[in-house]
């Protein structure tokens, strides 16, 4: 059988003249670098490209058909001139960094025994799981050019084209630039030895210094069947056998080591119409072979045998090849799959290497270690473009997309709060909702869930950690405890209460970029509009309202907003100073909340507004004073946020029993516009409910919720699950993550990535006593 034509080529391509190595900068086989990412390797020119893993384990059957067939796609149009190389590294993780850009410094504040507690459990966190190893996902590009402008233009042709597929897969792809590549190699050699400086191509070449001395180890020693890196042993593993039929789960299983390791598919396409001539002429020696051996049995007068069973099958396999080929829209490709993954000793190694060829078996397929090609095989599997190992196999585009390299979205993001861990593979989920396109959330999930837990776990990372400023409106009188805890204010709202809020409170800094006073005017309208009734303050009334306004601030505004702010007080006998009698209607519509039983808002503030942490208690409300209690609420955090934006500061608003807010219309009103608008002065805005069916009955709601690019689900009821999975678009088996599940486990929904997570915080803290809401858990007046 004639040899096909790409193959004979790309081995042309890829021969070298082998010189022995005189130093370990001389056994890597990068010949130069350029910028932009690109290595000369050889004759030929690389690039690579790294993408982010997708939630295949999870998806349901659907989901995984289409994400597989989206993959074949990615795979078909791979470009018959060129090699790829698709890589997963799993990359060990600075215990030190990782804790340091983990662990909350003490800052000697007085809080510093409840950021211990903290620290002591992200710690039990860390240990024992897998986060000491980070999986990186890339693709090598290789191809023969003439010169590096050839070799630019063509991945940057191929390279649009790759994050185009991979974008479909939800996976985000993305160039290397030469320091990142560079630094996939050093981490590989010299583990998780710091790097003194940062790799800079500029400084290299005006030093004289070669790259290859910023990444390559001490030393390199080969032997028959392993190799070791400095004081590390290693050892290269290849695919020798295939199964007939391979599970999508093999290529996830084998990377599922907590070692430094790194696996590689090689994959080489066949343009569609050399792979259709080979198979056609593949067939036709078949069919002579059948045919020569029907005339032998003939000629024997055994007229009735039957053609043998491994010749039919041969017969059988070839025209379904062709098939493949002509009508299902596959094309020919040669596959290689090699491993290499390191050890601290040699018994360690071996005993990896069982469990990987032991996996492997598990599947039906060979794993084998390469004898005496050690150093080719590490030079094939490392994402430099290369490919050393002669044991390709023929495979389909379906074959070899069975070897998927996908299996559950990891949420790590540097700066970020933790928020329990990834329930597929138990790493840490960090994110930083600052991060995002806008970081509003809201936490849903039925009684019992760990709404209120999960909230206040963010509260204590934010006060511990930042900064920044926290409010928090509590109708359930939850977060009291934890916010007095944390030397934070708790605002206690009611008519019965010696604490009062000044409705009328104001400063320069009130409202948004326009006049105070402008702004306090809408507010006061707003204001009688509750009192008296949506629509029901007629124009005549508005125009006594606003000049009654500016005369009791004319002096506060005069003295340059320094002294006391006036109150409602002074608003109402300023209406029955005035001539119409429409202006004694105000004042007698209004009597009730400023000079009767309900003037909890109509006195001086008595508390401190200003405190970094603050909790508006407004359980004790009542129905008559909510609707003005709310506005006047609602106004304090609005302006809040406003203050501190000017400021350059952050602030954090939690709304918990959200639903409530939306049975009044101004509240409602004011949330919507708030979530629209709060990321640009510098706020995050977090609803808490176990309404959701309620809170879904609101078109507004619906918007906030889908507009939201943090959600945390805890346990849902049947209706809420049916609801959310339409809204949200999550499979039946996400759902199942959040169904009948114990508190504290749920979906993180991450700028569209969809993640199960779990969450538990240890019993015998103070911390945790402070968060629970379990009524014999609650430590009173911590």
């Amino acid at each position: 059988m004639p040899i096909i034509k790409t193959l004979s080529k790309a081995a042309k391509a890829e021969k070298e003249k082998f010189t022995i190595p005189k130093s370990v900068q001389d056994a890597i086989p990068i010949q130069r670098i350029w910028s932009d990412g690109i290595f000369q390797v050889g004759s030929r020119f690389s690039k690579t490209f790294s993408f982010t893993d997708i939630n295949y384990q999870i998806a349901s059957k659907e989901d995984k058909t289409a994400m597989f067939l989206d993959y074949s796609e990615l795979l078909n149009a791979l470009d018959s001139g060129a090699s790829a190389k698709i890589t997963i590294n799993n990359r060990k993780v600075n215990k030190e960094e990782f804790e340091k850009s983990l662990l909350l410094p003490m800052r000697e504040d007085g809080l510093d025994h409840y950021r211990k507690e903290y620290n002591e459990m992200l710690l039990s966190k860390v240990t024992g799981t897998n986060n000491s190893v980070v999986q990186d996902r890339y693709i090598t590009i290789t191809v023969a050019k003439r010169n590096i402008d050839e070799a630019r233009t063509y991945f940057s042709r191929v390279g649009t084209d790759l994050i185009t597929h991979l974008s479909q897969l939800s996976s985000i792809g993305r160039e290397l630039d030469i320091g990142t590549r560079l630094q996939i190699f050093r981490d590989f050699f010299k583990g998780n030895e710091p790097a003194a400086f940062a790799f800079d191509l500029k400084e290299h070449m005006k030093k004289g210094h070669s790259f290859k001395d910023w990444l390559c180890p001490d030393s390199m020693e080969f032997q028959k069947d392993h190799f070791r890196l400095n004081d590390r042993w290693g050892r290269v593993l290849y695919l020798q056998d295939y199964a007939s039929y391979i599970k999508d789960s093999m290529i996830a299983e084998l990377c599922d080591m907590d070692r430094s390791l790194m696996l590689s598919i090689d994959i080489l396409a066949v343009p569609t119409d050399e792979a259709v001539r080979e198979i056609q002429n593949k067939l036709l020696g078949v069919e002579t072979n059948a045919a020569n051996w029907q005339r032998k049995q003939n000629a024997a007068n055994n007229f009735s045998a039957v053609l043998p069973y491994d010749m039919e099958q041969q017969r059988k396999e070839t025209k379904e090849m062709l098939e493949d080929l002509t009508s299902r829209d596959q094309r020919m490709m040669f596959g290689l799959v090699t491993l290499v993954h390191l050890a601290d000793t040699k018994e360690q190694l071996d005993s990896d290497t069982e469990t990987l060829l032991t996996t492997a078996r598990k599947h039906l397929c060979q794993m084998s270690v390469l004898r005496w090609q050690q150093k080719d095989g590490l030079d094939t599997v490392l994402p430099y473009g290369l490919r050393k190992i002669q044991a390709l196999r023929t495979l389909t585009t379906e074959s070899t997309a069975v070897l998927i390299p996908f299996r559950a979205q990891e949420i790590l993001q540097n700066g970020g709060i933790y928020y329990g861990q990834n329930a597929v593979s138990k790493n840490m989920i960090v994110a930083d909702r600052r991060k995002l396109l806008n970081g509003n959330s809201f936490r849903l999930g039925v009684s019992g869930s760990g709404k209120s837990f999960s909230a206040k776990e963010e509260i204590v990372s934010i006060a511990l950690s930042t900064n920044d400023d926290i409010l928090i409106l509590d109708p359930e009188s939850e977060f009291g405890f934890l916010v007095e805890a944390l030397g934070g204010e708790v605002i206690r709202v009611s008519a019965s209460s010696d604490t009062h809020l000044n409705a009328m409170d104001m400063d320069k800094a009130y409202g948004d970029e326009r006049n105070p006073l402008i702004e306090k005017s809408e507010f006061i309208l707003s204001l009688f509009e509750q009192l008296v009734g949506a629509g029901n303050v007629s124009a005549k009334e508005k125009s006594i309202l606003d000049r009654c306004t500016y005369d009791v601030y004319r002096e506060y505004v005069a003295n340059n907003y320094e002294g006391e702010a006036p109150t409602l007080k002074d608003l109402y006998h300023s209406l029955l100073k005035q001539p119409e009698p429409e202006a004694r209607g105000l004042a007698l519509s209004s009597e009730l909340f400023i000079t009767g039983s309900l003037n909890t808002f109509a006195q001086r503030t008595n508390v401190d507004t200003k405190a970094r942490i603050i909790a508006y208690d407004i359980r004790e409300l009542g129905e008559q004073l909510m609707p003005i209690g709310m506005l006047v609420t609602l106004d304090a955090i609005f302006n809040r946020v406003i203050q501190n934006w000017k400021k350059g500061k952050t602030t954090w608003v939690f709304a918990d029993e959200f639903y409530l807010l939306f049975r009044y219309e101004y509240s409602a009103d004011f949330f919507y516009k708030l979530w629209k608008r709060i990321r640009k002065y510098n706020g995050l805005v977090t609803g808490l409910t176990q309404n959701v069916e309620e809170l879904l009955r609101s078109d507004t709601a619906r918007l906030m919720l889908a507009n939201s690019e943090f959600l945390i689900l805890l346990n849902q009821s049947a209706t809420d699950r049916d609801e959310l999975a339409g809204l949200l678009h999550i499979s039946e088996n996400q759902l199942s993550y959040i169904t009948n599940v114990a508190a504290g486990c749920g979906l993180i929904r991450c700028a569209g990535n969809i993640v199960p997570f779990e969450n538990s915080f240890p019993r015998n803290t103070r911390l945790y006593q402070l968060m629970t809401t379990k009524p014999d858990e609650v430590l009173r007046g911590v």
